[in-house]
């Protein structure tokens, strides 16, 4: 599976949650346009690929579109409910749940309960378990989840991960390969 986080929006500039909010990106500079061009290398080297998915949020489908890519929608991808955070600094979610947000996420429920973010991940691995090769335009925390989910069987490492906008990942093997 191929994960490449949305391209920059003003509000990523601006350190603020989007979240569920409908934000489209910002035209691609000429730096974010050669990793595009570099990304798209890689993918062709990867391609055919079974399927191409983005969220229902306008974000990932720009981004599939700067990428040449005709995509399926998939609600099942679409980001973390942050609620009352959306719109607001990062710093203030930080403020607000400090360490719990780093070493234990699954317990805090914002829009949406990170427990349930982590069950629309098994959700979306069980319904895909028989694409071979599929190409995802997704949402930081989305794809952070998953990576720790893959990784570490639960989603309790992925405020530990980084995933830049526009950041091409391949995982080349599911661990998690069912809904539990």
């Amino acid at each position: 599976m191929t994960l490449i986080r949305h391209l920059p929006t003003e509000w990523n500039k601006q350190g603020l949650l989007q979240g569920k909010r409908n934000i489209d990106i910002s035209y691609p500079n000429s730096k974010i346009q050669e990793e595009i061009q570099h990304n798209i290398k890689l993918l062709s080297k990867l391609s055919p690929f079974d399927l191409v998915l983005a969220s229902t949020l306008k974000r990932t489908q720009q981004t599939a579109k700067w990428y040449g890519y005709l995509f399926k929608i998939e609600e099942l991808l679409d980001e973390l409910d942050f609620g009352p955070f959306e719109g607001v600094s990062k710093r203030m979610l930080y403020k607000e749940y400090g360490n719990q947000w780093i070493c234990n996420p699954s317990e805090i429920i914002l829009g949406e309960s990170l427990d349930h973010l982590e069950q629309r991940i098994r959700m979306f691995i069980d319904k895909y378990k028989e694409c071979n090769n599929l190409l995802v335009f997704g949402h930081g925390a989305w794809i952070r989840a998953f990576v720790s989910l893959n990784q570490y069987g639960h989603i309790n490492e992925m405020n530990k991960i980084t995933v830049e906008n526009n950041k091409c990942m391949v995982i080349t093997s599911t661990i998690v390969d069912s809904v539990q």
